[in-house]
């Protein structure tokens, strides 16, 4: 996937205002839209300022954006680019969002990072849009908008529930034109059991209302911070369980650290690496909680002083073995 600089596409720089940005974009939709343009590429073009446009003219997505592209020592256009795991994390957005099937109509850059995952950019996270119409007294009142966000949490949390502060940013316009950020944090009550892509709503943080109307919800959409101990399929975890080789071949019952605590696990005899040990109802909780699978590693010792060296030269003498010719066989089995 190929970065895209759309400051680049419209011909502004990174500093311009929301003016400068529109009159680009019209400028240059005069010369190369299909209906009036004689280029040869207007329909290609067009798509590629429509797209440029739509991220430059949001302040949420521009300053996603921009974050992105900064992120390192920055992205040139044409380089290979691939969005960091929960980059958008913490971005908090409004209204109801891209959906999947308009993100399609841009690039598969725009569309990995706008498009159609509930609860970030590209999804109303399941809430109600804002701008509900209710009759006050005299007057029309108006809902806010529902704001939307990813949030990062640690898979232990699922397991036992938490209390943590969660940081946000929200873009908007000031009164020059330009992007600016805020910022807040909030006590977030995170429930025993969610699973990744499960919603938190909390009641009236989303945007003011307008006549005495209500303020919108914010919905923050969970994820689990990247851990190489686990792998998580829906309630389901899979950890690497490592084992000597005498443990592996004789059998055992280790100690083995878990999300939920420490656990003996008895480990059979003959078991080879791959193997995976079930242990039910341990995975994440719920009604119908998940497994937790310990998927066996054998280490082998290092043959790093004279003693082991030798131990291993017995072995090799006295066990005759060939791991090409048994792999070979049980595929053959």
């Amino acid at each position: 996937m190929e970065f895209r600089d759309y400051y680049q596409i419209l011909g502004v720089s990174k500093t311009a205002d929301a003016d400068e940005i529109k009159k680009a974009f019209r400028k240059l939709a005069r010369k190369y839209h299909p209906d009036v343009s004689k280029e040869p590429d207007a329909a290609a073009r067009m798509t590629e300022l429509n797209e440029a446009n739509t991220v430059l003219s949001d302040p949420e997505k521009r300053a996603a954006y921009d974050r992105l592209a900064a992120g390192g020592q920055g992205h040139r256009a044409g380089q290979d680019f691939r969005p960091p795991p929960d980059w958008n994390a913490g971005n908090e957005y409004s209204g109801d969002g891209m959906s999947a099937d308009e993100a399609a109509r841009f690039s598969d850059f725009f569309s990995s990072m706008f498009g159609g995952a509930a609860g970030g950019p590209g999804g109303n996270a399941g809430g109600r849009a804002g701008g509900r119409r209710t009759r006050g007294a005299g007057e029309q009142q108006v809902r806010g908008e529902d704001h939307h966000a990813k949030v990062v949490i640690d898979l232990a949390d699922a397991y036992t529930g938490a209390t943590r502060a969660i940081n946000l940013r929200a873009a908007r316009l000031d009164e020059s034109g330009h992007v600016v950020t805020d910022e807040r944090t909030l006590n977030v009550n995170i429930p025993k059991g969610l699973k990744e892509g499960q919603h938190i709503r909390l009641a009236g943080q989303g945007s003011a209302g307008f006549g005495g109307g209500p303020s919108g919800d914010l919905f923050l959409e969970i994820s689990f911070a990247a851990d190489p101990r686990y792998r998580i399929d829906g309630r389901d975890v899979t950890a690497i369980m490592p084992l000597a080789p005498w443990e592996a071949a004789l059998g055992a019952t280790i100690e083995m650290p878990t999300p939920s605590g420490n656990v003996q696990v008895k480990v059979p005899p003959d078991s080879q690496a791959g193997r995976k040990l079930r242990l039910k109802g341990r995975g994440i909780p719920g009604e119908t909680p998940g497994d937790l699978y310990l998927e066996i590693s054998v280490v082998l010792p290092p043959a790093d002083t004279d003693a082991a060296r030798a131990v291993y030269e017995t072995m090799a003498r006295e066990m005759p073995f060939n791991p090409r010719v048994a792999a070979n066989t049980a595929k053959g089995a």
